[in-house]
Formats: structure tokens, C-alpha cells, sequence
């Protein structure tokens, strides 16, 4: 039987696992910098925990757990002979591969809330798991790299995590866009164009502009019920102007007398203001008024981040969700976090040929072996090269030299060293740098530096 991966996953090389370590660094440095303290959560959640949190698109896409042993032992005939998946599912599975890393620390946020001090700042760098297609940039087991504050309702908090992207994706040297939006605007616009009832309709249709254009954004509000009369009162939000102040003067306008609305357009002035005083370039900011991000807990504040570049998805996003921890009886804890896609991140930086030498692992000696002494001469060597934290390996054959010569290129080690008699001798060393093709000989004491 011929081996095949699972589709949407990946197997990883060393070059690739020492880029994605190289990135994580860079982003885990930026979250400790900023004050957020690492967490780890379980691969899979009770399925009771997940579904309900993503929206019904969200619900669809994640993986289910088989019960272990007989699955079937508890499940009803007549359901099984209707193909009812939907009640089938709860009586063959009780668990699911993690979605998200939100809602999982929303779930520990829940259970430990009375041991934290808040507001509680925690970054989490862990796979996550979606039965979506797989495409370009879109898998299904991938790495989320969050960072999260809860227990604050403060403003402050959206222009701090504006500056953790910017910061983290200048030290990446990916030139980006973030984009933001506020679901207290979306709500107002829906209560704009009297579709309130159909609020998440709305958004969901509105969140897919980039992918399906506006005739399909129409086409889907049509298909959802919502009036065309209702659209057409909505069709200034596919005219927006360059100018983010003038776009939110304008909503202001049209939100007169519109509670919610307001409060989302005060919101939104306020972070942009803010982020403007402390240096940021308009051009790196953008208010995108059709920006909703399809998941439901969103409250407040949303991002999307997206690569000036290259054509790829959004590489990062995230909000404000202050009602989370409710649904698992704990309320009144505010929270508010950011995401940054790794795999995203990684093809931008691979396709914008971003990542510096140092970011792909390179054994720096390998041993000739010739046999003989000098194999237990090179060990000596290679320890003492280890013990300065200087990587080394001796070639584990007596084979032709050419051999060793071809293995060493192929790994793209840096130096070829030779100790031979003439070498242990003189208490000297040989070696050849297979980069620069020069050969020196140096005495052991400026080897080892």
C-alpha cells in the first residue's frame, strides 16, 4: 500500500521546521514584551464546549471524535435508519479537535476565573483543527499564534494589540495591512436598513465580499430573505473613500438617532485616533466598513490583517468578545484578543523570499572519518565543540572521501573538517569551508576559538 498524507496536512522538513521556529521566536519575544504570559490547552474539548461558539458555518467544520469502543451501542435505531446526522452526531461523538484557541481559553478562563488576576494576558502558539476544503494557504490541521486580554473593557487595550501586530510583522519585515471594523457598526447598519432579525445573515453574506464580489454579496442577501429595498439602503458600504475619519463622519450621519451604531463608530474613532498619535501610518490601518469575520462571539472591535504583496488570505484577525465566558456560566468578563495565522505567515515570507540565513537550520562541522585514532580524536573535538553550544557530527563510515563530500553538501553543512595523523601530530586542524571553497589549517586552540 502506497503511503499518502491526510489531505490539508503537511509532513515538514527540517529547513521548514527551523523557518516556522524562527517566526514563532519573533512572535513569542513581541508577546512577552507586551505583558501576555504563555498557556497550553488540550488538542480536543468536550463537543458540548465547541459547537454553538462559531456560527453555523463554523459548527460544520469541526472535527468529531468518535466514542471510543462500540459507538454505536447507544445510538437510536430510527435515527440511524433516517441518516439524521444532526442527531446522530451527539450520540456517536462526544469530543472534537479544537477549532480555535478562544473558545478553549474562554472554557479556562471559565473554570479558573477565581485563581486569575485580571485583566489576565495570555498567548497560546498551538495547532488547530478544520474539516474545511484545503487550498492554497488554507489547511486542515494548522498553528494559531494568539494573544488575548480579559477582564478589560478598556479602548486601550484594541490600540495595544494595533501596535503587537505592527511590531511583530515589522521584526518579520512583512509589509502589511490591518483592517478594522466594529460589530456595534454592523449591528447599526443592519438596524440602518431594518434587518436586525437577520443580523447574522447579514454578516456572514458580508464577510465573503473579497471572495464572491459584490454581485455575489447581493445574490446571498437575496437568498437569505433579506429585501432588495434593504440592500439598496446598504449599497454605500461598496463606495467607501481612502479616508477612514471621512468614511466614519459619514456613518455618523446615517446612524443619527441609532444608539448601537454610535457607540461602534465612537468605539472605532477612538482606536484609530489613538494609533494616529502614536505614530502609525494611516496607510497600515484601514477601516473596512464590510469587514465582519464570520463568528458570532465578536461584541465589539474586529481585525483582519493581510499581506501588501503577495495574494493570500488574511494572515491574522482577530476582536472583542465580551459575553464568551457566558455561555459557560461566568459572566461579566470583558475580553478581547488577536490572532496570527503561522502557515499564512510562512508562505508570505517564503513567496517574498523574507527569511534570513540564520533561519534555516545548518550543522556547521562534519568529521571526515578515516578511521584508525583519529575517529576517537574527532569525538574528543566534536565534544568540545557541543559544549560551546557549536553544532558538529562525524561522518558515521570509513567511505570514500568524495562520499562524505557529497552527504556534507547535500545537508548543506558549512565545513568539512579533516584530522588525520599529520593533524593529531601537530595538535592542528584542517577543515574546508564547502561554501567558500577555501581550505585552511589552524592550530586547535583557534579552532575552538
Amino acid at each position: 500500500m502506497k503511503p499518502s498524507l491526510a489531505k490539508g496536512t503537511r509532513d515538514f522538513t527540517a529547513q521548514e521546521v527551523s523557518r516556522r521556529k524562527y517566526i514563532i521566536t519573533i512572535l513569542q519575544n513581541n508577546f512577552e514584551l507586551f505583558g501576555f504570559q504563555p498557556l497550553e490547552t488540550p488538542s480536543f474539548e468536550n463537543l458540548s464546549t465547541l459547537t454553538g461558539k462559531y456560527g453555523e458555518e463554523g459548527d460544520r467544520l469541526i472535527f468529531k471524535i468518535l466514542n471510543s469502543g462500540d459507538y454505536t451501542s447507544k445510538v437510536n435505531p430510527e435515527d440511524w435508519e433516517n441518516k439524521n446526522h444532526q442527531k446522530l452526531t451527539s450520540q456517536i461523538s462526544d469530543k472534537a479537535l479544537r477549532y480555535d484557541l478562544t473558545v478553549p481559553f474562554a472554557r479556562f478562563v471559565a473554570m479558573n476565573h477565581g485563581k486569575l488576576t485580571f485583566p489576565f494576558k495570555r498567548y497560546q502558539i498551538q495547532p488547530v483543527w478544520r474539516a474545511d476544503r484545503p487550498q492554497k494557504g488554507r489547511f486542515r490541521e494548522f498553528y494559531q499564534c494568539d494573544a488575548d486580554v480579559v477582564g478589560s473593557e478598556s479602548l486601550l487595550q484594541e490600540v495595544e494589540l494595533v501596535q503587537l501586530y505592527l511590531k511583530s510583522f515589522s521584526d518579520l519585515k512583512v509589509p502589511v495591512t490591518i483592517h478594522m471594523n466594529n460589530r456595534k457598526i454592523l449591528s447599526g447598519l443592519a438596524e440602518y436598513a431594518g434587518i436586525t432579525d437577520k443580523l447574522i445573515d447579514f454578516t456572514v453574506a458580508l464577510d465573503k465580499l473579497d471572495k464572491i464580489g459584490k454581485d455575489g454579496v447581493v445574490k446571498e442577501l437575496l437568498e437569505r430573505e433579506i429585501s432588495q429595498e434593504s440592500i439598496d439602503k446598504l449599497d454605500f458600504l461598496f463606495e467607501q473613500s481612502d479616508d477612514a475619519l471621512e468614511n466614519l463622519l459619514q456613518l455618523k450621519e446615517k446612524f443619527a438617532g441609532n444608539e448601537i451604531g454610535l457607540k461602534g463608530v465612537e468605539e472605532l474613532e477612538f482606536v484609530l485616533t489613538q494609533s494616529l498619535n502614536l505614530g502609525v501610518d494611516m496607510q497600515n490601518l484601514v477601516f473596512n466598513i464590510t469587514l465582519a469575520r464570520g463568528l458570532d462571539y465578536y461584541t465589539g472591535a474586529i481585525f483582519e490583517v493581510k499581506a501588501d504583496e503577495v495574494a493570500m488570505g488574511s494572515i491574522g484577525g482577530g476582536g472583542r468578545y465580551d459575553n464568551l465566558t457566558e455561555v459557560f456560566g461566568v459572566k461579566n468578563i470583558p475580553g478581547i484578543g488577536i490572532s496570527f495565522g503561522l502557515d499564512r505567515i510562512y508562505l508570505v515570507m517564503e513567496e517574498l523570499n523574507l527569511f534570513p540565513e540564520e533561519a534555516s537550520s545548518k550543522i556547521e562541522y562534519l568529521f571526515a572519518n578515516f578511521g584508525g585514532e583519529g575517529i576517537t580524536e574527532a569525538l574528543k573535538l566534536i565534544m568540545k565543540l557541543r559544549a560551546k553550544g557549536v553544532s558538529a557530527e562525524l561522518y558515521p563510515e570509513n567511505s570514500k572521501i568524495n562520499k562524505q563530500f557529497t552527504y556534507a553538501e547535500k545537508k548543506g553543512i558549512k565545513n568539512l573538517v579533516f584530522l588525520g595523523e599529520e593533524e593529531i601530530k601537530n595538535n592542528t586542524v584542517t577543515y574546508k569551508d564547502l561554501e567558500a571553497g577555501e581550505q585552511r589549517t589552524v592550530s586547535l586552540e583557534e579552532f575552538l576559538g
